[in-house]
């Protein structure tokens, strides 16, 4: 411990995917909350929630809905980690320079974070305590 913190030596084994699993889980909650409320409130929604892709509305709805609450679920989980953060961060990526494009950057700092967060796990995976290292063993994860 006292070269972790005094010396920065960095995580290494069990560590890395303890902290990975806690990420994963606050990540994937916290989104729920946004997910959620789109959820609870589809019906009211459907023909008033912005649609930049030109699909209509209910379907920019549904597309992010699924990726808010299905994609996070299964991110919670490690299920196909790497698969479900590309949904997630494309919706990140059209909150950030669409939705809020033309905002000041604190009306889309949130999306970043999340972005930031969802590339991250595209490019680290899911862990030791996944669902991924589960299914497909340790070829999946070398440390």
């Amino acid at each position: 411990m006292k070269s972790f913190f005094l010396y920065g030596t960095p995580l290494k084994g069990n560590g890395v995917s303890a902290f990975l699993f806690l990420l994963r889980l606050f990540v994937g909650i916290m989104m729920l909350t946004h997910g959620g409320v789109k959820l609870a409130n589809f019906g009211s929604l459907m023909n008033t929630f912005p649609d930049p892709l030109g699909v209509t509305p209910m379907v920019s709805l549904l597309l992010s809905v699924s990726a808010e609450v299905g994609c996070s679920v299964l991110l919670i989980f490690g299920i196909l980690t790497r698969l479900v953060t590309l949904p997630l961060i494309f919706n990140m990526l059209v909150a950030v320079f669409v939705i809020h494009g033309g905002d000041a950057f604190q009306a889309k700092e949130l999306a970043v974070m999340y972005l930031a967060v969802y590339v991250f796990f595209f490019f680290i995976g899911g862990g030791r305590y996944s669902l991924d290292y589960r299914i497909f063993g340790k070829v999946a994860w070398k440390e």
